[in-house]
């Protein structure tokens, strides 16, 4: 499974590529993608964005859900959604 993140440009926040086009800082609110077909449709339409100037370099992570709540899998891509550790 694999979402879509990218820093928002205005205030360079992390976002989340949401199912109805937009863009969330809320890792909740993104887009659960699970085929690759899907993931490289929607990753195309997230490059558009930043042809538009709204975010940043779009990337596919690869996230796990549990609770029903999705969690970047690798340690560099939960810091950016939750937050530094300290």
């Amino acid at each position: 499974m694999q979402m879509i993140i990218a820093n928002r440009l205005t205030d360079g926040l992390v976002v989340f590529y949401t199912d109805c086009g937009g863009w969330s800082v809320g890792i909740a609110d993104g887009i659960v993608i699970e085929d690759d077909a899907d993931a490289a449709r929607l990753l195309a339409s997230a490059k558009d964005d930043e042809g538009r100037c709204i975010v940043i370099d779009p990337n596919l992570i690869d996230v796990s859900v549990d609770g029903g709540s999705p969690r970047p899998v690798a340690i560099r891509e939960a810091i950016r959604a939750f937050g530094p550790t300290v």
